[in-house]
């Protein structure tokens, strides 16, 4: 891991920059497969599948039959995990639950906003290497809490032209509409457009490589909203010599095995726990079975010492980690200045697999610094914010005169004369 000792300001930007490729380096193969897609429908969307997954497919569409052959194939124990980490999920997403807000702004004028489902939506969930059955959780338990009509899902086939049955399980358990065996750029542009098969919806959910991410941005220039960018996954760790670091150690590899292009940083007020951190990695990292891939992202990755709390927090704040563990004695002033990050583990004892798959919270989040502007996948974004207003003729008298001034002075007759023909009427 690549040691960096009290950073100057100036060079912040350089030794955070993530190793991701930029927009430019992808977008025209983006672009292309959207372009064929939108006039080629299902029969494009299987020649990707077959270039990049290498799975030659007679249909896109799960069949009810592979759903229920998947769920004989799923253990006891998994389905219990499953089912438990359902319940914790389902529970925190409950409570984020809002009651219609109501004003009387004016009298007469009654104002109030209610929150209405988005009724399309298009989950996308990782395969390959790493099955994320988990995010399916956390993508579904809330579309279905907000009430969502229509829940596509699109997860890339194995060579073979399967899907892991814990996706299919899990699916079918939180009640998606339709799963598709669809996945990388294909699977996004297909949600974007529809096809012959599968539905166009409203608005894309979910996490990717960086070819998805860029996917997931072009689908937003042809009317479709997205969670927010969602590329590798990241894990900045501030810790102190009250933290363990074999802990630490851990939880950074945890995130290091997601894939080679993850990032992973510890920022340490200690000298001496960034070595003893340094020492567990290299000593755990041999006992795992993704152990390349986890040896490439600890390539990209930085053990930075600061000299105190301060530029430590400024420092995180500049970075904005997709996912934040903080282990130090001074919890509370860091926890006071966390102004960008997606999601923050506190404590010895929270490893951010927590957050990944039981605790309740939700592991959609924000990368690349997007934490900076961006929130985690909640309650709301599945749902829209609509405002009504009703108005009698005790309000319309009473804001009337207020309008029509306002209108006038904007150059916009039509819309003062509006009002002026309603109190008229009222003569």
């Amino acid at each position: 891991m690549n040691k960096i000792y009290n950073p100057i300001r100036d060079d912040w930007k350089t030794v955070l920059k993530r190793p991701t490729q930029t927009v430019a380096d992808i977008e025209d193969v983006v672009k292309n497969v959207f372009k064929e897609i939108k006039s080629g429908g299902d029969a494009i969307v299987k020649k990707y599948t077959e270039k990049f997954d290498g799975a030659k497919m007679d249909t896109n569409l799960v069949s009810v039959s592979e759903i229920e052959a998947a769920k004989e194939l799923v253990s006891t124990e998994l389905k219990e995990a499953i089912q438990q980490a359902k319940g914790n999920i389902e529970r925190f997403h409950i409570a984020q639950k809002t009651e219609k807000v109501s004003v009387e702004t004016a009298n007469g004028v009654l104002c109030w906003q209610e929150k209405r489902p988005v009724q399309k939506v298009g989950l996308y969930i990782p395969g390959g290497t790493a099955p994320l059955f988990s995010t399916i959780l956390m993508l579904v338990v809330p579309a279905t809490i907000a009430g969502c009509q229509e829940i596509v899902l699109c997860t890339p086939p194995s060579k073979e032209g399967k899907v892991n049955p814990a996706i299919l399980y899990a699916a079918d358990l939180c009640g998606v509409t339709k799963i598709f065996k669809v996945g990388g750029i294909q699977a996004i542009a297909g949600m974007t457009f529809g096809t012959e098969t599968i539905p166009q919806v409203y608005k894309i959910f979910g996490p990717g490589n960086q070819f998805v991410t860029v996917a997931k941005q072009l689908a937003t220039q042809f009317g479709v909203a997205i969670d927010m960018p969602a590329g590798p996954s990241e894990l900045l760790v501030m810790a102190d010599d009250t933290a363990n670091a074999a802990f630490v150690a851990s939880d950074l590899l945890s995130q290091a095995e997601h894939g080679a292009d993850s990032q992973v940083i510890l920022v340490s007020t200690s000298k001496n726990f960034i070595d003893a951190v340094e020492i567990e990695v290299a000593l755990q990292l041999q006992d795992l079975p993704r152990k390349a891939i986890a040896e490439k992202s600890i390539g990209n990755s930085k053990l930075i010492y600061v000299e105190d709390d301060q530029t430590a927090v400024d420092l995180i704040n500049e970075y904005g980690p997709e996912h934040y563990i903080l282990c130090v004695e001074n919890e509370s002033f860091f926890l006071e200045n966390a102004y960008n990050a997606g999601s923050v583990f506190i404590g010895n004892y929270t490893p951010e697999s927590a957050g990944d798959y039981a605790s309740g919270t939700n592991h959609t989040l924000p990368t690349n610094g997007y934490a900076k502007q961006y929130s985690g996948v909640n309650l709301d974004s599945f749902m829209k914010s609509m405002t009504f207003q009703k108005i009698s003729k005790e309000g319309i008298s009473e804001i009337g005169k207020t309008i029509e001034v306002m209108a006038e002075a904007e150059g916009l007759h039509a819309h003062k004369n509006a009002v002026t023909l309603r109190l008229k009427s009222l003569k």
